[in-house]
C-alpha cells in the first residue's frame, strides 16, 4: 500500500522532475541510459565486504549485514505507465538503502523518519514527506530528538547535497 501511494502522489508532475533531475546531470543520463539495478545478483556482497573500510561499497554491505536486509526487498513499480519514469521510481527505492548506509541511520522509526526528511528535502517526492507524519507516532522524547537533532539535520543536508538519485552506486 505504501508502494503504491508512493507511486500514486509521484504522478505526473514529482517523478517527472526528478527524471529531468537525471537528464540534466551527466551521471543521471548515464544512469537512465545503462539502467542499472541494485540486486544481490547485480552487486556481489561479498565482493564489497572485501573493500578497504572506509568505502561506500564496504560501508553498504556492512550496513545491511548490521540491520540484516537485503539489496532484493524492493517492490516492483506498478503503478507508472512511462518506462523511463518508472524506472526513476524504481531506482529511487532501491537505492534508499545506501542513503541509509551513508547516513548511518538504522531502520528503526527515527532513523527512517529521519531519512525520509533527508529525500524529501533533496529528492522532493511527495511520499517522502507524507512519511514524517510517523511522528506522531513517537514517544515525547523521541519527538524531541527528531525535532532537535534529526529534522534539521536532514532538511539542511538533504537541500545542500548534490541529488543522490544521480550517484552511481554501482560503481
Amino acid at each position: 500500500m505504501i508502494t503504491a501511494l508512493g507511486e500514486a502522489t509521484a504522478q505526473p508532475f514529482f517523478i517527472t522532475r526528478l527524471r529531468d533531475q537525471m537528464l540534466a546531470d551527466p551521471t543521471g543520463r548515464r544512469i537512465l541510459r545503462d539502467r542499472p539495478r541494485i540486486t544481490s545478483k547485480t552487486m556481489s556482497l561479498e565482493y564489497l565486504r572485501t573493500l578497504p573500510a572506509d568505502t561506500v561499497g564496504r560501508t553498504y554491505a556492512e550496513w545491511l549485514d548490521r540491520e540484516g536486509v537485503t539489496p532484493d526487498t524492493r517492490d516492483q513499480v506498478r503503478y507508472i505507465d512511462d518506462e523511463e519514469c518508472a524506472y526513476v521510481m524504481q531506482r529511487y527505492r532501491e537505492c534508499h538503502d545506501f542513503y541509509h548506509a551513508l547516513t548511518g541511520l538504522p531502520v528503526f522509526v527515527e532513523g527512517e523518519v529521519g531519512l525520509k526528511a533527508f529525500e524529501f528535502a533533496n529528492l522532493g517526492l511527495p511520499m517522502t514527506a507524507m512519511s514524517l507524519a510517523a511522528i506522531l507516532r513517537l514517544k515525547a522524547a523521541e519527538r524531541r530528538r527528531m525535532f532537535q537533532t534529526y529534522l534539521p539535520w536532514a532538511l539542511k543536508n538533504g537541500w545542500k547535497a548534490r541529488s543522490v538519485i544521480n550517484v552511481y552506486w554501482e560503481e
